[in-house]
Parts: structure tokens; sequence; C-alpha cells
């Protein structure tokens, strides 16, 4: 019989699904694993769900650094979920104190860490990182990172909150992320110009992810300037809640 081939269908553990949840916090579903980066869900005014019905199935929480808004709901989702906290010595340390039966990958930078069916890769970061307890005490959460994830083949870099650093070249040279998550918001982070500087300078991304922006008021407010400066990789500036299948 005559007639095109009908195309294979891409197996269903190669697909990846990203959701925005405001300001840093995404949801990854990927090769089985249920993925949270930097979970500040509670008090985060641009989060429009359901807490319960996000960290549902949630098997991992990827935690750049220890500033509220970024660790967030993290240790009533390690509890609630059975999920396994992924970062620094410092934050890991700190959530078992808290709540010793929490499973913890503590890592540092340069390391890779196999959990399950995810690997991460830790990478540094320029910024600070501290987190303010519940009791009121300042609780150091060592350096601040980004955090490869890697999964079934696929490959996205949360940056966390950084400055540029022409050091990122090592990151493209070495772990080639297909995605990158951008802080874009200026004030604490890098700004659009300059955050779209390193993207075309240092990596080779398919898609290039804005974030840390219009959350608060000393941010910047617009992903537009960030869009219009990005000449390498198609760049998907979500609104807050909204998925995506990569």
């Amino acid at each position: 019989m005559g007639g095109d081939r009908v195309k294979p269908q891409e197996p269903e553990e190669t697909r990846m699904k990203i959701q925005w949840l405001g300001h840093s916090a995404f949801k990854v579903v990927a090769g089985g694993a249920q993925v949270l980066f930097d979970p500040f869900l509670t008090g985060n005014p641009k989060f429009s769900g359901d807490v319960g019905d996000i960290i549902k199935g949630t098997t991992h929480v990827l935690l750049t650094h220890a500033h509220n808004d970024h660790f967030g709901d993290t240790i009533d989702i390690l509890k609630k979920t059975g999920a396994t906290l992924v970062s620094t010595w410092e934050l890991c340390v700190y959530a078992q104190s808290v709540a010793s039966d929490v499973k913890t990958r503590p890592m540092n930078t340069g390391g890779t860490a196999q959990v399950g069916p995810i690997a991460a890769t830790m990478v540094r970061a320029y910024h600070s990182s501290s987190y303010n307890a519940p009791d009121g005490k300042v609780i150091y959460g060592g350096m601040p990172t980004g955090l490869i994830l890697r999964v079934e083949g696929r490959s996205v870099y949360h940056m966390g909150d950084t400055d540029l650093y022409s050091d990122m070249a090592l990151t493209q040279q070495f772990y080639r992320p297909e995605i990158g998550i951008v802080p874009i918001g200026d004030n604490f982070t890098m700004g659009p110009e300059t955050a779209a500087y390193a993207v075309n300078t240092w990596f080779d991304f398919k898609t290039v992810i804005p974030c840390h922006y219009a959350t608060f008021p000393p941010l910047v407010q617009s992903a537009d300037a960030f869009k219009a400066r990005v000449k390498k990789g198609e760049v998907w500036a979500p609104a807050p809640m909204e998925m995506r299948e990569f």
C-alpha cells in the first residue's frame, strides 16, 4: 500500500512539562519525576493555584538558595509529599533539624547527584543565601547556586538568583543545558540587558524562560526588554501558572 508513513508518536517519558508558578518557582514533570524548583508558593503574589493540588505527587524539591522567596514552602512540601530535597549541605541539614524524617540529598557546587530518575548538577551563582526562620533566627544557607536538572535526556538549568559572570561559558561547555531559566528582575539579580547578554554570549539554549520579575515593586515588571534583546533561542515568557510541554 502507498501513502505517507505515520510518524511514530514521541514516547511519553521523553516529554517534559514546565509550569511557571510565579517569581522563581517552577514545576517540571518528566520521566516519572515531578520536580519543584524554589517553591515559594504561600505569599507569592503571582501564585494563584491551590497549593495542595500543585504539590501533590512531588518527588523532588530543588532549592537554589535560602532566601525566603525561594525556600518558601519547602519544609511543608517535604513533609506532605515525601519528596527529596536536593540543595546545599547547609539547607539540607537545616531541613532535617526542623523535620528529622524528611529526605535530603545534600551537595555542593561542582557536584552531580543521581537521585532516583533525575540527575542534578550544582553550579555557582553570584548572590547571597540566608533564611529568616519562623522562630526569628537567620540561617546561613551555604553558597547560592544554580541547578541543572537532567531527566530522560532532557535538561533544564535554573540559574537561581545571580549576576552574570564569564564562567557561565564553562557551564555551557560542560553541561550544554537545553532550557534556561534566567532571572531578569534587576535590583537583586541580573536585569534584562545583562541577562540577555549572558544568554547571547555564553549559552546555546533552545528555550529561555525569564523569571524573578513582576513580583514585587523593586523588580522589573515586564519581560519585554529581555525578549527584545535575546538573539539566541526562543524566549518563552509564560503567564503565571501557565504550563507548556517541551
